[in-house]
């Protein structure tokens, strides 16, 4: 007869089981964490985007430098990068960069907007 410990029994397994569940747990809340911040940045790109817009549509009476210069300062105090900013006859294009958080890499969520006359 054999004493001692047994190779074959399954004592310990429930500590690994459940330091795999724990990984994995881990692992969902990183992805959702990194997913949320992907959205939140680009709802706040399209909001600035949005309100430069109309902002530039708005500030085209003055002339187009001032109409840019105006989108500049509502993308400033939303903290994101104007990238572009184009007008065609009334019509106002804004394009701006909002950084993502830099948890997996710094990324960029890109957001449009066109403002003008009513047609």
């Amino acid at each position: 007869m054999r004493s001692g410990p047994s190779l074959l029994g399954d004592d310990g397994s429930a500590s690994v089981i459940g330091c795999a569940v724990m990984a994995g747990l881990i692992a969902i809340t990183a992805t959702l964490l990194h997913v949320g911040s992907v959205v939140v940045a680009r709802h706040r790109a399209q909001a600035a985007a949005d309100l430069a817009a109309v902002a530039v549509a708005s500030a085209l009476d003055r002339g187009v430098v001032e109409a840019c210069e105006a989108s500049e300062a509502i993308t400033t105090r939303m903290r994101v990068r104007l990238r572009r900013c184009e007008i065609e006859e009334w019509n106002a294009l804004v394009e701006v960069t909002a950084e993502v958080s830099a948890l997996f890499g710094g990324k960029e969520a890109t957001a449009v907007a066109r403002a003008g006359p009513a047609r």
